[in-house]
């Protein structure tokens, strides 16, 4: 009974895409750094049995892939996922992505410190803020382990870069990258981020991004084209203005 669009807006966010098929649905399930445990994956191949084909699709931003899941029995499957605390939220549509991190974040011999904390906090407080469900598009947040950044924030919306500065702990921080027909190289914004500011920097990030970012036409409604067109230092005043109206500019994450 919900007109088309609005529908296809909802469901996205809650990572139910169309496919081509009538009647069936593509879902995606979000792993944030693309950690699971052994009871999740049992959970996700019953899951992928009960509801779909047998066939798992692995994605390059870490999430799973199920298709010819039938549209009715997906609050069903939710449930389900649930029970091991996987989440289908916010892995599609105009929203913040699932975050990723380097592939070898955790076995790095270069990682001074930890970074799957601070992902894994960055995800729980981004999940299901209502300022990031109607964005005008994706955002995409990266976290590399070292300099050598197999994360490829470079690429990314934003991107976190591990580094230990006289043992406090932070990250140098990226802006405005992106692939695609036009694609951009994320352009610094911090050398050093204390890990107790990412947070709210990201909200603030997220904040500008849904206010003044392009609506009107979608091939233009990423960030790195509102940096690109208003300038990284007006960027940044915005960051700083928008920053004033949040809860708290700093943000503890314990590691």
């Amino acid at each position: 009974k919900i007109d088309e669009e609005k529908f296809r807006s909802l469901r996205l966010a809650r990572g139910v895409y169309g496919q081509r098929q009538p009647g069936v649905q593509m879902i995606r399930i979000k792993f944030p750094y693309g950690r699971v445990t052994p009871k999740q994956l049992v959970r996700l191949a019953d899951v992928t049995d009960e509801y779909s084909t047998g066939k798992i699709h692995i994605t390059t931003r870490q999430d799973v892939q199920i298709h010819y899941v039938s549209l009715d029995r997906t609050p069903e499957l939710w449930a389900e996922l649930e029970r091991d605390e996987i989440t289908m939220r916010e892995a599609c549509g105009n929203v913040v992505r699932n975050i990723t991190a380097s592939a070898n974040a955790g076995v790095d011999p270069n990682e001074r410190f930890v970074i799957s904390t601070y992902a894994q906090a960055t995800f729980e407080y981004l999940l299901r803020q209502p300022f990031g469900q109607e964005l005008g598009r994706k955002v995409k947040i990266a976290f590399a382990s070292s300099e050598f950044d197999m994360a490829y924030t470079q690429i990314h919306d934003v991107g976190f870069v591990l580094v230990l500065r006289n043992e406090e702990r932070g990250f140098k921080v990226v802006v405005g990258g992106g692939l695609g027909a036009q694609p951009f190289v994320a352009v610094p914004v911090y050398d050093f981020l204390p890990t107790n500011r990412i947070i709210p920097f990201l909200e603030a990030v997220v904040r500008v991004f849904d206010r003044y970012g392009e609506r009107q036409r979608r091939n233009k409604a990423r960030l790195k084209y509102l940096i690109n067109d208003i300038g990284i230092d007006r960027f940044i005043e915005l960051l700083n203005e928008e920053q004033v109206a949040l809860k708290s500019r700093e943000l503890k994450i314990e590691a």
